[in-house]
């Protein structure tokens, strides 16, 4: 056990020190400090030029329909063909020219919008839905229902339907499937990076001291078994130390790029409130109004989801799944390595292995959509899908039997896989100039001693 310790501390040393550690430990914090500041960065520099757009309307019926915003304004046009603004475009001062067709009340493509620019989806999206409730307004109109506008402010509902979970004691406890499914995407796809990313820094390892013959004098002390066993886990050591570097460091950038860059963002978590959030949230394209009471509670609701995460919970099943994950891997990256002489010969052995990873991410996406059937749950149990599966559902919330059972056959897995690579470790780690292939390593299985 001491010589373990001793290749685990020798690896672990030797990686932390690597200049490519200490790249990717400062360039990772970088890109996804980015990724969470690019939004609020964007929203400050988007475009708040004043946007005039004329409408010429044929068909006689959207006059001062469409509503303004604080950067989008309208200029309704009388008896002016379309062909003349088209053609002196260039001298006017509009942004885009939208014209509205007679037949537009069954025909939905009598629309067009004329700019010498690309209009923003938002703007498309703004005017269209302005129309298509002023047209459906008009085809009820034709009912003769009296006090129609009236009737169609009053029926106007806001639907916002709570997510509470219920426990066998029969206690509540509200949940959010949007934040869950955001959670478990991202837990679940760090593992599956993290197991890619270090397992390959295993086989690449293992290649390396085989072909520099550095291994013949490794294995005069040690067993190759305990070799193996102190590079996976002294690896697993190096990935946890990055992934705790990378939270730690993507928190401090994302404050001090906040603090420094957008101080109205740096709001203390108390002051923070979903009157606030609502209030300075908005887009641009969207009027001033009121926020109102179905607003609030929905942005409540949000708030009370998050706190209702056990992130203590989340971070330890994280931890395990992926020390689990990895070690079971790893010992068969640690195979690969030692059964070939050159990273070109892994080709035909890494498919195995990466077939379950790769299953395991499409099966993923199902399990977002619906963490309690039948195929979530049997790939979140099975041991080569279920570190990256398992952390999926977890966030929606999984029976305690069910996170078990999973844990018990990884582990269970993780030590069959170690024994199985570590014969086939033993045997290929010394072998030389031949080109291995499926039927060997099958015959190096076989050997009893």
């Amino acid at each position: 056990m001491n010589k373990i310790s001793i290749i685990i501390l020798r690896e672990y040393l030797t990686r932390v020190k690597k200049k490519t550690f200490l790249i990717m430990s400062i360039v990772g914090p970088l890109l996804f400090a980015a990724l969470m500041i690019a939004p609020a960065w964007l929203a400050q520099m988007e475009d708040k030029e004043e946007k005039l757009i004329a409408v010429i309307d044929s068909s006689k019926l959207f006059y001062n329909t469409i509503p303004e915003t604080k950067y989008l304004k309208f200029e309704y046009l009388q008896n002016t063909p379309i062909s003349k603004i088209k053609q002196n475009f260039s001298k006017t001062n509009y942004y885009a020219v939208l014209y509205i067709s007679h037949i537009v009340t069954y025909k939905p493509n009598a629309v067009q919008l004329f700019s010498d620019k690309q209009p923003s989806l938002a703007i498309k999206m703004h005017i269209s839905n302005a129309l298509e409730k002023e047209i459906e307004r008009l085809k009820l109109k034709t009912y003769n229902i009296e006090n129609l506008d009236n009737i169609l402010q009053s029926i106007k509902t806001n639907i916002s339907i709570q997510s509470i979970k219920l426990a066998e004691d029969g206690t509540e406890k509200k949940s959010s499937v949007e934040i869950a499914m955001i959670v478990g995407y991202l837990s679940g796809f760090l593992i599956y990076l993290f197991i890619f990313l270090f397992g390959a820094q295993v086989m690449r390892g293992v290649i390396e001291e085989k072909t520099n013959r550095i291994i013949e004098v490794v294995i005069s002390s040690v067993k190759p078994f305990q070799l193996m066993m102190g590079k996976i886990v002294g690896i697993a050591m190096v990935g946890l130390t990055q992934f705790l570097l990378w939270i730690i460091l993507t928190a401090g950038i994302v404050t001090v790029v906040k603090t420094a860059f957008f101080p109205e963002l740096s709001m203390k978590t108390e002051q923070i409130t979903p009157e606030t959030v609502l209030s300075s949230g908005g887009s641009t394209l969207q009027p001033s109004q009121p926020v109102n009471d179905a607003e609030i509670d929905q942005v409540k609701e949000i708030f009370s989801s998050v706190k209702s995460i056990n992130f203590g919970v989340l971070f330890a099943s994280f931890i395990f799944f992926f020390l689990g994950g990895f070690l079971l891997y790893g010992s068969l990256f640690a195979a690969v390595g030692a059964a070939v002489d050159s990273e070109t010969d892994t080709q035909q052995f890494m498919l195995p292995i990466t077939i379950p990873l790769i299953l395991a991410i499409i099966v993923m996406m199902n399990a977002i959509q619906n963490p309690e059937g039948p195929i979530a749950f049997w790939f979140s149990i099975i041991p080569f899908t279920s570190p990256i599966v398992m952390m999926v559902r977890i966030p929606f919330g999984v029976p305690y039997w069910e996170v078990s059972l999973s844990v018990i056959l990884l582990v269970i897995t993780f030590i069959f896989t170690t024994w199985l690579a570590s014969k086939i470790y033993r045997t290929g780690i010394l072998m030389y100039g031949k080109k291995t292939s499926y039927k060997e390593i099958w015959k190096w299985l076989r050997y009893n001693n």
